[in-house]
Protein backbone atom coordinates (compact mmCIF):
# COMPACT_ATOMS: atom_id res chain seq x y z
CA UNK A 1 0.00 0.00 0.00
CA UNK A 2 1.03 3.22 -0.93
CA UNK A 3 2.11 5.51 2.05
CA UNK A 4 0.42 8.67 1.97
CA UNK A 5 2.14 11.60 0.65
CA UNK A 6 2.78 14.95 2.90
CA UNK A 7 2.98 18.02 1.26
CA UNK A 8 4.68 20.36 3.67
CA UNK A 9 3.73 24.04 3.73
CA UNK A 10 6.02 26.79 3.10
CA UNK A 11 6.56 28.78 5.92
CA UNK A 12 7.57 32.30 4.07
CA UNK A 13 5.07 34.77 3.49
CA UNK A 14 6.47 36.01 -0.19
CA UNK A 15 7.32 32.79 -2.48
CA UNK A 16 10.34 34.33 -4.08
CA UNK A 17 12.38 34.69 -0.88
CA UNK A 18 11.32 31.13 0.64
CA UNK A 19 14.79 29.80 2.27
CA UNK A 20 15.58 26.91 3.84
CA UNK A 21 16.70 28.47 6.43
CA UNK A 22 13.89 30.10 8.87
CA UNK A 23 13.70 34.07 9.22
CA UNK A 24 11.61 33.62 12.24
CA UNK A 25 11.95 32.43 15.74
CA UNK A 26 8.55 30.63 15.16
CA UNK A 27 9.29 28.60 12.46
CA UNK A 28 12.74 27.77 14.24
CA UNK A 29 12.61 23.79 14.85
CA UNK A 30 13.21 22.19 17.94
CA UNK A 31 15.96 24.11 21.05
CA UNK A 32 12.30 24.68 22.50
CA UNK A 33 13.87 26.23 25.74
CA UNK A 34 16.56 28.16 23.85
CA UNK A 35 13.64 29.34 22.07
CA UNK A 36 11.75 30.41 24.71
CA UNK A 37 14.81 32.36 26.73
CA UNK A 38 15.37 34.59 23.26
CA UNK A 39 11.81 35.07 23.30
CA UNK A 40 11.63 36.73 26.50
CA UNK A 41 15.20 38.46 25.61
CA UNK A 42 13.79 39.97 22.31
CA UNK A 43 10.63 40.81 23.71
CA UNK A 44 12.33 42.72 26.86
CA UNK A 45 14.89 44.70 25.13
CA UNK A 46 11.72 45.96 22.68
CA UNK A 47 9.90 47.16 26.03
CA UNK A 48 13.02 48.80 27.46
CA UNK A 49 14.25 50.06 23.48
CA UNK A 50 17.70 49.09 24.28
CA UNK A 51 19.55 46.34 22.23
CA UNK A 52 19.97 43.09 23.66
CA UNK A 53 22.65 41.79 26.02
CA UNK A 54 25.57 40.09 24.15
CA UNK A 55 25.12 36.45 23.62
CA UNK A 56 27.26 33.40 22.76
CA UNK A 57 25.67 30.08 21.70
CA UNK A 58 27.54 26.85 22.01
CA UNK A 59 27.47 23.63 20.53
CA UNK A 60 28.24 21.22 17.43
CA UNK A 61 28.35 22.34 13.83
CA UNK A 62 25.13 22.47 12.35
CA UNK A 63 22.70 22.89 14.78
CA UNK A 64 21.18 26.61 13.81
CA UNK A 65 23.83 28.94 15.50
CA UNK A 66 24.35 31.50 12.56
CA UNK A 67 20.30 30.89 11.75
CA UNK A 68 19.80 31.94 15.05
CA UNK A 69 21.99 35.36 14.84
CA UNK A 70 20.17 36.10 11.67
CA UNK A 71 16.55 35.59 13.61
CA UNK A 72 17.45 37.72 16.48
CA UNK A 73 18.91 40.57 13.65
CA UNK A 74 15.49 39.93 12.01
CA UNK A 75 13.19 40.04 15.38
CA UNK A 76 14.81 42.96 16.43
CA UNK A 77 14.63 44.66 12.97
CA UNK A 78 18.60 45.65 13.01
CA UNK A 79 21.35 44.93 10.83
CA UNK A 80 23.66 42.03 10.93
CA UNK A 81 27.29 42.38 10.29
CA UNK A 82 28.79 39.19 10.18
CA UNK A 83 33.12 37.63 9.87
CA UNK A 84 34.54 35.10 11.87
CA UNK A 85 37.93 34.46 14.10
CA UNK A 86 40.13 33.79 12.08
CA UNK A 87 39.64 36.66 9.51
CA UNK A 88 39.68 39.08 12.45
CA UNK A 89 44.00 38.59 12.62
CA UNK A 90 44.46 41.86 13.86
CA UNK A 91 43.10 44.45 16.44
CA UNK A 92 42.96 46.84 13.41
CA UNK A 93 40.50 44.42 11.65
CA UNK A 94 37.96 44.31 14.27
CA UNK A 95 38.25 48.66 14.80
CA UNK A 96 37.03 48.84 11.21
CA UNK A 97 33.93 46.77 11.99
CA UNK A 98 33.09 48.03 15.37
CA UNK A 99 33.44 51.99 13.69
CA UNK A 100 31.13 51.18 11.09
CA UNK A 101 28.11 49.87 13.49
CA UNK A 102 25.46 51.78 14.11
CA UNK A 103 22.88 52.14 17.37
CA UNK A 104 21.38 48.58 17.47
CA UNK A 105 23.54 46.62 15.51
CA UNK A 106 24.26 43.08 15.32
CA UNK A 107 27.81 41.91 15.15
CA UNK A 108 27.97 38.13 14.33
CA UNK A 109 31.09 36.39 15.05
CA UNK A 110 31.54 33.40 13.78
CA UNK A 111 34.17 30.64 15.61
CA UNK A 112 34.77 33.25 18.11
CA UNK A 113 36.78 30.84 19.79
CA UNK A 114 39.22 31.29 17.06
CA UNK A 115 39.99 34.84 17.83
CA UNK A 116 43.70 36.00 18.81
CA UNK A 117 44.32 37.06 22.27
CA UNK A 118 44.93 40.41 21.06
CA UNK A 119 41.98 40.88 19.39
CA UNK A 120 39.79 39.61 22.13
CA UNK A 121 41.34 41.72 24.40
CA UNK A 122 40.18 44.51 22.00
CA UNK A 123 36.67 43.82 22.65
CA UNK A 124 36.48 43.58 26.46
CA UNK A 125 36.39 47.69 26.40
CA UNK A 126 33.73 47.64 23.06
CA UNK A 127 31.26 44.93 24.90
CA UNK A 128 31.40 46.63 28.30
CA UNK A 129 31.72 49.85 27.69
CA UNK A 130 31.45 50.79 24.25
CA UNK A 131 35.02 52.59 23.70
CA UNK A 132 37.93 50.93 21.42
CA UNK A 133 41.00 52.06 22.11
CA UNK A 134 43.25 52.77 18.53
CA UNK A 135 46.94 52.93 17.77
CA UNK A 136 47.77 56.46 15.80
CA UNK A 137 50.85 56.18 14.15
CA UNK A 138 54.15 54.47 14.75
CA UNK A 139 57.43 54.25 16.72
CA UNK A 140 58.36 56.47 19.02
CA UNK A 141 55.45 58.91 17.66
CA UNK A 142 52.30 56.29 18.29
CA UNK A 143 49.71 56.89 20.56
CA UNK A 144 46.44 55.39 21.77
CA UNK A 145 43.21 57.31 21.06
CA UNK A 146 40.21 55.63 22.82
CA UNK A 147 36.87 55.96 20.00
CA UNK A 148 33.48 55.89 21.36
CA UNK A 149 31.10 52.69 19.80
CA UNK A 150 27.25 52.68 19.65
CA UNK A 151 25.76 50.73 21.57
CA UNK A 152 25.95 47.44 19.31
CA UNK A 153 25.16 43.38 20.58
CA UNK A 154 27.49 41.01 19.99
CA UNK A 155 26.75 37.20 19.06
CA UNK A 156 29.33 35.11 19.38
CA UNK A 157 29.04 31.12 17.70
CA UNK A 158 31.58 28.35 19.40
CA UNK A 159 31.98 24.76 19.00
CA UNK A 160 34.62 24.70 21.69
CA UNK A 161 33.44 26.95 24.70
CA UNK A 162 35.91 25.83 26.94
CA UNK A 163 38.87 27.60 24.86
CA UNK A 164 37.70 30.94 25.45
CA UNK A 165 39.10 33.07 28.31
CA UNK A 166 36.83 33.52 31.69
CA UNK A 167 37.19 37.33 31.05
CA UNK A 168 36.04 36.78 27.52
CA UNK A 169 33.00 34.58 28.26
CA UNK A 170 31.86 36.17 31.16
CA UNK A 171 31.45 39.47 29.46
CA UNK A 172 28.09 37.85 27.54
CA UNK A 173 24.76 38.28 28.70
CA UNK A 174 23.39 34.72 27.76
CA UNK A 175 25.14 32.09 27.20
CA UNK A 176 23.51 29.17 25.57
CA UNK A 177 24.26 25.49 24.10
CA UNK A 178 22.36 23.87 21.23
CA UNK A 179 22.18 20.47 21.64
CA UNK A 180 21.64 17.23 18.86
CA UNK A 181 18.05 17.21 17.53
CA UNK A 182 15.96 14.14 18.05
CA UNK A 183 14.96 12.12 14.61
CA UNK A 184 11.34 13.56 15.37
CA UNK A 185 12.30 16.61 15.55
CA UNK A 186 14.69 16.24 12.29
CA UNK A 187 11.87 14.84 10.51
CA UNK A 188 9.68 18.01 11.07
CA UNK A 189 13.06 20.06 9.59
CA UNK A 190 13.06 17.24 7.10
CA UNK A 191 9.26 18.15 6.49
CA UNK A 192 9.58 22.05 6.76
CA UNK A 193 12.12 21.60 3.99
CA UNK A 194 10.51 19.66 1.52
CA UNK A 195 7.74 21.81 1.43
CA UNK A 196 10.10 24.95 0.55
CA UNK A 197 11.91 23.10 -1.95
CA UNK A 198 8.53 21.61 -3.67
CA UNK A 199 9.38 17.85 -2.75
CA UNK A 200 6.71 15.08 -2.12
CA UNK A 201 7.95 13.17 0.53
CA UNK A 202 5.96 10.77 3.17
CA UNK A 203 5.88 10.45 6.44
CA UNK A 204 7.75 7.35 6.39
CA UNK A 205 11.19 8.95 3.75
CA UNK A 206 11.13 11.92 6.83
CA UNK A 207 11.84 9.43 9.40
CA UNK A 208 13.81 7.28 7.68
CA UNK A 209 16.16 10.48 6.62
CA UNK A 210 16.18 11.87 10.03
CA UNK A 211 17.28 8.52 11.43
CA UNK A 212 20.59 8.98 9.28
CA UNK A 213 21.24 12.53 9.87
CA UNK A 214 23.52 12.30 13.13
CA UNK A 215 21.35 14.50 14.53
CA UNK A 216 22.14 17.39 12.91
CA UNK A 217 19.22 19.55 10.50
CA UNK A 218 22.36 20.44 7.92
CA UNK A 219 23.10 17.17 7.43
CA UNK A 220 19.48 16.52 7.06
CA UNK A 221 19.23 19.03 4.53
CA UNK A 222 21.84 17.87 2.95
CA UNK A 223 20.82 14.20 2.86
CA UNK A 224 17.42 15.58 1.98
CA UNK A 225 18.59 17.16 -1.52
CA UNK A 226 20.31 14.23 -2.38
CA UNK A 227 17.56 11.92 -1.69
CA UNK A 228 15.18 14.06 -3.85
CA UNK A 229 17.81 14.23 -6.83
CA UNK A 230 17.26 10.55 -7.00
CA UNK A 231 13.65 10.46 -6.36
CA UNK A 232 13.81 12.71 -9.19
CA UNK A 233 15.51 10.66 -11.56
CA UNK A 234 15.18 7.23 -10.80
CA UNK A 235 11.79 7.52 -9.50
CA UNK A 236 8.27 9.31 -9.69
CA UNK A 237 9.42 12.65 -7.81
CA UNK A 238 8.20 11.48 -4.62
CA UNK A 239 10.51 10.76 -1.58
CA UNK A 240 9.07 7.44 -0.03
CA UNK A 241 10.74 5.62 2.53
CA UNK A 242 12.22 2.79 0.07
CA UNK A 243 13.35 5.86 -2.26
CA UNK A 244 15.07 7.30 0.46
CA UNK A 245 16.88 4.01 2.08
CA UNK A 246 17.90 3.04 -1.73
CA UNK A 247 19.71 6.65 -1.94
CA UNK A 248 20.99 6.79 1.48
CA UNK A 249 22.39 3.23 0.63
CA UNK A 250 24.06 4.45 -2.66
CA UNK A 251 25.76 7.53 -0.65
CA UNK A 252 27.18 5.12 1.47
CA UNK A 253 25.51 6.63 4.48
CA UNK A 254 23.92 3.26 7.14
CA UNK A 255 21.04 3.26 9.37
CA UNK A 256 23.63 5.23 12.09
CA UNK A 257 24.32 7.71 9.75
CA UNK A 258 28.09 6.76 9.64
CA UNK A 259 29.82 7.01 6.18
CA UNK A 260 32.59 5.72 4.80
CA UNK A 261 35.28 7.56 6.58
CA UNK A 262 33.33 6.64 9.83
CA UNK A 263 33.20 3.23 9.16
CA UNK A 264 37.21 3.25 8.15
CA UNK A 265 38.26 5.09 11.68
CA UNK A 266 36.62 2.37 13.35
CA UNK A 267 37.90 -0.51 11.45
CA UNK A 268 41.39 1.18 11.92
CA UNK A 269 40.87 0.67 15.15
CA UNK A 270 38.63 -2.03 16.04
CA UNK A 271 40.55 -4.18 13.25
CA UNK A 272 44.08 -2.95 12.75
CA UNK A 273 45.02 -2.28 16.41
CA UNK A 274 42.73 -5.21 18.19
CA UNK A 275 40.56 -2.45 19.57
CA UNK A 276 42.99 -0.04 20.74
CA UNK A 277 43.90 2.58 22.22
CA UNK A 278 45.68 4.13 19.47
CA UNK A 279 46.90 7.65 18.94
CA UNK A 280 44.94 9.92 17.02
CA UNK A 281 47.67 10.50 14.29
CA UNK A 282 47.88 7.40 13.18
CA UNK A 283 44.69 6.96 13.01
CA UNK A 284 44.80 9.76 10.48
CA UNK A 285 47.71 8.70 8.37
CA UNK A 286 45.83 5.16 8.06
CA UNK A 287 42.52 6.69 6.94
CA UNK A 288 44.24 9.20 4.94
CA UNK A 289 42.64 12.36 6.69
CA UNK A 290 43.66 15.17 8.62
CA UNK A 291 43.66 14.70 12.14
CA UNK A 292 41.66 18.19 13.37
CA UNK A 293 39.10 17.15 10.39
CA UNK A 294 38.78 13.54 12.72
CA UNK A 295 38.92 15.42 16.12
CA UNK A 296 36.35 18.17 15.17
CA UNK A 297 34.34 16.43 12.86
CA UNK A 298 33.98 12.54 12.92
CA UNK A 299 35.30 12.10 16.55
CA UNK A 300 32.67 13.47 18.69
CA UNK A 301 29.12 11.82 17.42
CA UNK A 302 31.83 8.56 17.26
CA UNK A 303 31.76 9.46 20.93
CA UNK A 304 28.13 9.80 21.61
CA UNK A 305 27.05 6.93 20.03
CA UNK A 306 29.07 4.89 22.21
CA UNK A 307 31.46 3.02 19.50
CA UNK A 308 34.74 5.15 20.92
CA UNK A 309 36.12 6.28 24.04
CA UNK A 310 39.11 8.81 24.69
CA UNK A 311 41.70 7.68 26.99
CA UNK A 312 44.60 8.75 28.43
CA UNK A 313 46.94 6.02 25.83
CA UNK A 314 44.63 7.06 22.69
CA UNK A 315 41.06 5.94 20.96
CA UNK A 316 39.74 2.34 22.00
CA UNK A 317 36.41 1.22 20.76
CA UNK A 318 33.55 -0.33 22.28
CA UNK A 319 32.02 -3.96 21.29
CA UNK A 320 28.69 -1.87 20.19
CA UNK A 321 30.92 -0.15 17.22
CA UNK A 322 32.49 -3.76 16.46
CA UNK A 323 29.20 -5.21 16.16
CA UNK A 324 27.99 -2.41 13.81
CA UNK A 325 30.98 -2.37 11.31
CA UNK A 326 30.70 -6.15 11.11
CA UNK A 327 27.19 -6.07 9.96
CA UNK A 328 25.96 -5.88 6.21
CA UNK A 329 24.56 -2.43 6.86
CA UNK A 330 23.82 -2.00 2.92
Amino acid sequence: MREPVLEAAATSEDPVEETIRPSRLLDFIGQDSLKETLSIAIQAAKKRKKPLDHILFSGPPGLGKTTLAHIIAHEMGTNIHTTSGPVLEKPGDLAAILTTLSEGDLLFIDEVHRLSPVVEEVLYPAMEDLVIDVMIGEGPGARSIRLDLEHFTLVGATTKIGLLGSPFRDRFGLISRLNLYSPAELAEVIRRSAGIMQVSITEEAAREIAGRSRGTPRIANRLLRRVGDFALVRSDGTITREVASHALTLLGIDALGLDDLDRRILTVISDDFRGGPVGLKTIAISVGEEPRTIEDVYEPYLIQIGFIKRTTQGRETTTAAGTHIHQQWW
